[in-house]
């Protein structure tokens, strides 16, 4: 079982850009989905999660500018990111709580998009 996670890049200040991280390998059932990120010289912190029902929180700072979503029967999630600063610089990692066919829930992790906002 594997996140992969897909979709940064180099975009300019006030541009968009949309993550996705897809889980593969025998998976019985995924819970929480969540994306992090990780600037340089700052800790990780949480951005955005989602609920296997669909209830989403959002980090004050991105409130407003991002949205998270999921695909349950592709067990994708996304992140769309409006109105981009040079703030959000930073690599992107996805999360999720999950169980694979036949083992327990654990907490597993993609491998982080990079994502560069130009001023």
């Amino acid at each position: 079982v594997q996140l992969q996670a897909s979709g940064g890049g180099l975009v300019q200040a006030g541009g968009s850009l949309r993550l996705s991280c897809a889980a593969s390998g025998s998976i019985f059932a995924i819970n929480t989905m969540r994306w992090y990120r990780q600037a340089p010289g700052k800790q990780r912190e949480l951005v955005a999660a989602i609920t296997s029902g669909g209830f989403s929180t959002y980090a004050s700072s991105v409130k407003g500018r991002f949205t998270i979503s999921r695909e349950n029967a592709k067990n994708t999630a996304y992140l769309q990111m409006n109105g981009l600063n040079p703030e959000d610089t930073a690599v992107y990692y996805c999360n999720a709580d999950l169980r694979p066919s036949g083992r327990t829930w654990s907490e597993y992790w993609g491998q982080g998009t990079q994502v560069t906002v130009s001023s």
